[in-house]
């Protein structure tokens, strides 16, 4: 099931994705006067056709949707009768062949500034900016933050709510820069600087703010289920909304982290729970179901406990937006996103960032069925930034990329020719060969958790099974 709606909410995504970035280029393409051969979402056999005569654009569904392209009248990829050369894309001015190949990247970030626009207009839910007690000896810690702190700056910058707090950290401590925190504690303010650690910030970290102390505070939930998400690992056990947890396998339970702390590290095996319900302690067998998680194999079993009101009202906020309010607002989180990613980016070429922190569309297909789960807003929220992401990545100069086209016409620019076809075809082999390498290293890094998985569990039945034959 939940593959299955992982997989379902990824094919949705990019269902929403890939024509926008696609139109960019069409729409573009027919504003210069380009003629437009084929649309096609999707690769492979064609499942859907339509095309109103010969000379209009042919729109294409294939069987396969991971992506898709549009096909231009082009003297490089077919001839071209005299008659038709002034609408191949070639014969177009340079300028008008950026512009047409930067506009599917183009058209994705419209599409996350559009949506960040969108929310911000209806109202987000954040939290305040208020700190839970780091961890002893993090470097929250050292530099004397202590719980109830509340960060009203972070150098010039206000945040009033904690996700400002998280893109101004992680922008400033990348960039290995001193920050100067300013703290509201009780009804004083105070000014803390806080300077890089000498070891890094560990990327690999689903937040990597948290391994430094820095995160808000959280409840401390009883363990108590609220909801149960259906066909989940907890749905099969009969687990129901209002079940307390007493006592996990051989440990007894007070908290709702006490019981998340043991599910995680329990993927793929059986668990013996005693909750109460309705006064009566039940047997429970829970299997928690083995999920990837930021790189680490975990245990899931698919259910929210119980909100903590008193929590909520002292932590959670509504934030909303007036349209010029919200689009300033909107624009400032793709540009922080975009100049992170690129910082991000620059640290793993530099070999400062391990290859490890690379994902696949394995483990995009687990983040967009995790925000489903979650609510459309957060699904909606997911779709934006990889809508931003697939942008930044379309214009990395890589041959075969609208980045490296770009980066082509540039030099055209330069020269006052074209680029000979020779080095245009050994620029498409080594982007090939580049980004056939990005996928193995995604892959891998999406697959090794589980393909380890398999081994531990059936590494030992192996080895039992030769004992016996031996013996």
């Amino acid at each position: 099931m939940s593959i299955l709606w992982s997989l379902g909410a990824f094919i949705v995504a990019i269902a929403i994705l890939v024509p926008i970035h696609e139109f960019g280029h069409y729409a573009t393409a027919r504003l210069f006067g380009v003629r437009v051969l084929r649309y096609s979402f999707g690769f492979g056999r064609v499942l859907l056709r339509r095309q109103k005569s010969p000379d209009s654009t042919e729109w294409v569904v294939g069987a396969i949707p991971l992506g898709g392209y549009v096909k231009m009248l082009d003297e490089r990829e077919q001839p071209v009768p005299e008659a038709d050369l002034p609408f191949a894309f070639n014969r177009k001015p340079v300028a008008q062949r950026i512009a047409i190949v930067a506009a599917g990247p183009i058209a994705n970030l419209a599409l996350a500034i559009f949506i960040y626009w969108f929310t911000f207009m209806l109202g987000v839910t954040e939290l305040r900016p208020i700190l839970a007690e780091p961890p002893p000896k993090s470097l929250a810690a050292s530099v004397g933050l202590v719980a109830g702190d509340q960060v009203t700056k972070v150098g010039s910058r206000e945040t009033p709510t904690w996700s400002e707090v998280r893109w101004a950290l992680l922008k400033d401590l990348v960039e290995g820069e001193s920050v100067s925190l300013s703290i509201l504690r009780g009804t004083s303010t105070k000014e803390i600087q806080v300077a890089i650690p000498s070891n890094g910030i560990d990327m690999q970290q689903g937040d990597p703010l948290s391994g430094l102390g820095f995160a808000p505070e959280r409840p401390v939930l009883a363990p108590v289920v609220g909801t149960v998400l259906s066909g989940g690992p907890a749905d099969r056990a009969g687990l129901k909304p209002g079940d307390r947890f007493k006592r996990l396998g051989t440990s007894p339970v007070a908290t709702a982290d006490e019981v998340a702390s043991i599910v995680r590290r329990s993927s793929n095996q059986h668990l013996d729970a005693l909750v109460e319900r309705n006064g009566a302690d039940i047997d429970v067998i829970l299997q928690p179901a083995l999920r990837v998680e930021n790189g680490q194999e975990v245990g899931k079993i698919d259910i929210a406990f119980a909100a903590d009101n008193a929590w909520r009202t002292r932590m959670v906020m509504s934030v909303s937006y007036g349209p010029f309010e919200s689009l300033a607002h909107a624009t400032q989180k793709a540009w922080d996103t975009t100049v992170f990613s690129l910082k991000v980016l620059g640290r793993l070429i530099s070999g400062q960032l391990s290859i490890k922190t690379v994902s696949g569309p394995v483990a995009i297909a687990g983040y967009a069925g995790e925000s489903a789960q979650r609510g459309i807003d957060v699904f909606i929220g997911f779709v934006a930034f990889l809508s931003l992401s697939i942008a930044i990545f379309n214009l990395l100069p890589i041959p075969v990329l609208d980045g490296g086209h770009i980066m082509y016409y540039l030099a055209e620019v330069v020269l006052g020719r074209p680029v000979r076809q020779a080095t245009l075809e050994a620029g498409q082999q080594v982007g090939m060969v580049v980004l056939i390498s990005l996928m193995v290293v995604a892959l891998y890094n999406d697959l090794s958790p589980v393909a380890n998985s398999i081994f531990n569990d059936f590494g030992p039945m192996i080895s039992r099974l030769k004992i016996r034959l031996l013996s």
